[in-house]
Order: C-alpha cells, then sequence, then structure tokens
C-alpha cells in the first residue's frame, strides 16, 4: 500500500520572533525599538499575518496527506522526498532558497504579505492552497513553469545549485584572483567576485548589475535554458585584464574558473551558511543546472 502524499510546508523565523530571542520579552524587545525611534507593532502585525497564513496552509492540507513543516535555517539537514509537495509559505526569496534542495517536486509559492513581496514566486494566497494541493496529486503534479537554474561543479564533484544566482568570490567579498576560461579565451583576472544567473534572478542582484552597466546584454527569461553572467569590478594590471567581464551562456556552455587565491568559495541565492569552498588551483565549472523548479501555476 502506497503512501499518503507528503505537503512539507516551508516557512522562516519572523523579525518578531528573532527580536524575543535577542531580547527574551516582548516588553524588551518594545523598548529596544522604541529607543531608536521605531514601533514593534507594524513587526507584530507582520508577525501575526504569517502565522495566519502558516495555520490557513495547514489547515488546507487535505485530511488524508502526511505534512511536516521545515524552517529556513535547517533546509540543508531536511530530506526531501520524490512524491513530497512543497508549500513555501513566505516570500520569494524563500522559495529560491528552497529550490536548491529539491530534485523536480511540485511547489506553491503562497505569499504571506501581498502588497509588500513582489509575488514573482509566491503567486498565490492561502485559499488558495486546497486547489492546488489536489491539482498536484490529481493532475500528476499539476500545471507548473519549468524555472531554469544554475549550478557550480567543482573538480572534486563539490555541487551548487540555484534558483536566481551563484556567486564566486572571497567570503568577505575582497579581491579574488583566478583564471577564467569561456570557449578557450583564458583570462587572468583580479576582481571582487563573479555572478552567474537566470532569468529569475535577472529580477534582483543581477538586474541591478545590468542596470548599473548600461549593458547591451540581453536578459533571459526564467523557463528560458540561458544565464548571463558578469564579472564584478575587474582590476586592470600587469597580471590581470578586463576583457571578459560580461555574458551569456548557452545550456551547453561552461564558465570556467581556475582559483589562483587561498580560499574562495561558491554559493547560491545568499545562502553563505550552505557554500563549497575551493582551494588554490581547483577548477569550477558554472552553467545550466539539469535540475529546474516546477512552480505551480
Amino acid at each position: 500500500m502506497s503512501l499518503a502524499p507528503r505537503a512539507v510546508l516551508v516557512h522562516r523565523t519572523t523579525e518578531y520572533e528573532e527580536l524575543l530571542v535577542r531580547h527574551g520579552t516582548h516588553g524588551q524587545a518594545e523598548f529596544f525599538l522604541s529607543s531608536r525611534g521605531r514601533s514593534i507593532a507594524e513587526v507584530v502585525e507582520r508577525h501575526q499575518r504569517t502565522a495566519r497564513a502558516l495555520r490557513d496552509v495547514a489547515a488546507a492540507v487535505p485530511l488524508r496527506w502526511r505534512q511536516t513543516r521545515v524552517e529556513r535555517a535547517d533546509l540543508d539537514r531536511f530530506l526531501f522526498a520524490p512524491q513530497d509537495v512543497v508549500v513555501v509559505v513566505g516570500q520569494d526569496g524563500l522559495v529560491a532558497n528552497t529550490a536548491k534542495y529539491l530534485s523536480g517536486q511540485p511547489v506553491v509559492g503562497i505569499d504571506t504579505d501581498p502588497g509588500r513581496n513582489p509575488g514573482v514566486l509566491v503567486r498565490h494566497r492561502p485559499a488558495d492552497t486546497g486547489r492546488l494541493l489536489r491539482d498536484a496529486a490529481l493532475r500528476g503534479g499539476g500545471t507548473a513553469d519549468e524555472l531554469t537554474m544554475v549550478e557550480a561543479v567543482a573538480d572534486d564533484t563539490q555541487r551548487v545549485v540555484a534558483l536566481n544566482e551563484i556567486y564566486l568570490g572571497r567570503p568577505g567579498h575582497q579581491t579574488s584572483r583566478y583564471r577564467l576560461d569561456l570557449r578557450e579565451a583564458v583570462e587572468p583576472q583580479a576582481s571582487s567576485g563573479v555572478l552567474v544567473g537566470t532569468g529569475t534572478g535577472a529580477t534582483g542582484w543581477l538586474r541591478s548589475l545590468w542596470l548599473e552597466r548600461g549593458s547591451a546584454t540581453p536578459l533571459p527569461g526564467p523557463a528560458e535554458r540561458r544565464l548571463i553572467w558578469y564579472v564584478r569590478e575587474a582590476w586592470p594590471s600587469p597580471a590581470t585584464g578586463t576583457s571578459l567581464v560580461e555574458g551569456t551562456l548557452a545550456a551547453a556552455d561552461r564558465l570556467a574558473l581556475t582559483v589562483e587565491s587561498d580560499r574562495l568559495v561558491a554559493f547560491g541565492d545568499g545562502m553563505e551558511s550552505d557554500a563549497i569552498e575551493l582551494t588554490w588551483g581547483q577548477t569550477v565549472r558554472l552553467g545550466v543546472s539539469d535540475t529546474s523548479l516546477r512552480l505551480l501555476v
């Protein structure tokens, strides 16, 4: 007899909960904020909206289903099963944080704060949860957008996957030294790191670089199997160049970087705590991942 489907509810600690952990009580947290000209009321209101959304989503899971919850900080230790339906309750960034740990499971994005979140990835309201879960079960995963992801694979098999972008450089964003290799064009570089991202990521950090440079490189669409990459603040010197600082990668392309610093890291979607570490002489290759995010529509 097969197991009932499992709904995995992904959430993150609210700002109010973080204040309570730091200050111990509501009163102490309120005093801390008021002494700095801030009100705790708006923080409590957002916390209550999030808690209410999480309760509504949990209540909408069909009775015969199994369900469990995982907090953002525990994602790297949680084992998702192939038959799970993942319900992300929060902000767009939480969907991206979750995506790197999945392998094709359908994802529902529930917006806890409409109007405050862009709603690019958290497209639904708590009231939509029941219908979306039933569709996922009855229609083999439901109707979904297949969003392209980016991966970095090191020569020792370390791997990181991201929905938005992967940053490669020094942990503190100081000057990184490496050799960049793209389609047989090779250049030693010194920079504050390299970003490689997707069409989904082109609405965030990558877009800020694109706008800042007035780049003519066309941004990819979220489902397009093409990436865009930028070198951040490349430094010209007798030993380093600046001719390879931006471009696109087709599905079959790989951007290779060989480390010439004492320690570089690669991490995806701002999850610095889950980075791969690279030492002098190692090579990492970045490109389109075989894994994509199945985001229910």
